[in-house]
C-alpha cells in the first residue's frame, strides 16, 4: 500500500506541476505579447516607403492608446531576416519593409487594432498591423489542450488511487473477518472498527506520500536545472511561482485525506453489507 501511494504521488506531482507551469507558460505569453503590435509599411518604391514611414511616426507617435513607438533600423531588420535568407545583402534584388514596433497601453484588441488601421489608412496606405497575439494564437490553443489533458490525467491517477485504497482495505477487511466479529461481539461499533482501518491507512498514505513527494521534488528540480540552461523563451516563461508551489505541498496532504476518507467509507459500507 505505502509504495503504490508513493508511485501515485510521483506521477501526480509530475502531472500538476506540468499543468501549472503550462498555466504560468500561457499567462506570462499573454501578459508579454497582449499589448504589442507589428505595423509593416511595405510600399515596393523606397521612397513611397520613406514618406509613409515619416507619415506613420508622427501619427503613432500621437495616438493616446500608443504606449511606446520604436522603428527598427536597417540593421535590425536584417538580423531578424538572417535565419531565413542568410548572410547576403537583399536589398538590391528585393524591397524590405520598414517595421514599426508598438506597445500599446491596453491589448491589441480589435478596436485598438481598427484605431491603428483608421489612423494611418490615408497617410500609410500600404501598413500592415499584425498583433503579437494573434501569430501565437495556435500556441495559446495547444497549451490550452494540453492544460485539459493533464487535467484529465491527474483525474485518472485520483481514480486509480481511491481504487487501489479501496481494494487494500476490502483484502484487510477479509484477512481480518474473524477478528471484526469478536470485536463486534465485545460492543464494538463499525464506527470503531473503521477508524482502525483509517489509522492504518494515514501511517501507510504518510509514508508513501512523503517518498513520492521526495522522488517527485527530487525530478523536478533536475528538469528545472535543464530547462534553465537551455534558456529558450517558451520553456522559461513556464517556471513555477510561489503559489505553484504551495498547490503542489498540498497535493500529499490532500492524499492522505482521500484515502483516510475512502478507507473509512469502504468499511463502513463492507460491514453494513455483512450485517
Amino acid at each position: 500500500m505505502p509504495w503504490v501511494i508513493a508511485i501515485m504521488i510521483v506521477f501526480t506531482l509530475l502531472a500538476v506541476a506540468s499543468g501549472l507551469a503550462l498555466r504560468s507558460a500561457a499567462q506570462g505569453m499573454n501578459a508579454e505579447l497582449a499589448g504589442r503590435v507589428t505595423v509593416q509599411i511595405v510600399a515596393a518604391d523606397p521612397v513611397q516607403q520613406q514618406a509613409e514611414r515619416q507619415a506613420a511616426e508622427k501619427i503613432l507617435d500621437g495616438l493616446d492608446i500608443v504606449d511606446r513607438r520604436k522603428t527598427l533600423s536597417d540593421a535590425e531588420v536584417d538580423d531578424l531576416l538572417t535565419p531565413w535568407l542568410g548572410e547576403q545583402d537583399m536589398a538590391d534584388t528585393i524591397t524590405i519593409p520598414t517595421m514599426i514596433d508598438l506597445d500599446l497601453v491596453g491589448t491589441a484588441d480589435e478596436a485598438a487594432l481598427g484605431t491603428l488601421r483608421e489612423a494611418l489608412g490615408e497617410e500609410a496606405p500600404s501598413a500592415r498591423i499584425d498583433a503579437h497575439g494573434a501569430w501565437l494564437r495556435p500556441v495559446f490553443d495547444l497549451l490550452q489542450s494540453l492544460q485539459i489533458l493533464v487535467g484529465l490525467l491527474v483525474l485518472l491517477l485520483v481514480i486509480a488511487m481511491v481504487a487501489a485504497v479501496m481494494l487494500s482495505v476490502r483484502s484487510a477487511l477479509n484477512t481480518h473477518g474473524d477478528t471484526i466479529n469478536v470485536m463486534h461481539l465485545l460492543g464494538a461499533t463499525d464506527v470503531q472498527v473503521a477508524r482502525l482501518f483509517q489509522r492504518r491507512v494515514a501511517l501507510d498514505a504518510a509514508f508513501g506520500s512523503l517518498v513520492g513527494a521526495g522522488i517527485a521534488a527530487l525530478l523536478l528540480l533536475l528538469l528545472g536545472q535543464q530547462v534553465m540552461q537551455l534558456d529558450a523563451g517558451l520553456l522559461n516563461a513556464g517556471q513555477l511561482q510561489w503559489m505553484d508551489l504551495v498547490v503542489l505541498a498540498l497535493v500529499p496532504i490532500a492524499v492522505i485525506a482521500l484515502t483516510i476518507i475512502t478507507a473509512r467509507i469502504t468499511v463502513l459500507v463492507a460491514l453494513k453489507k455483512t450485517l
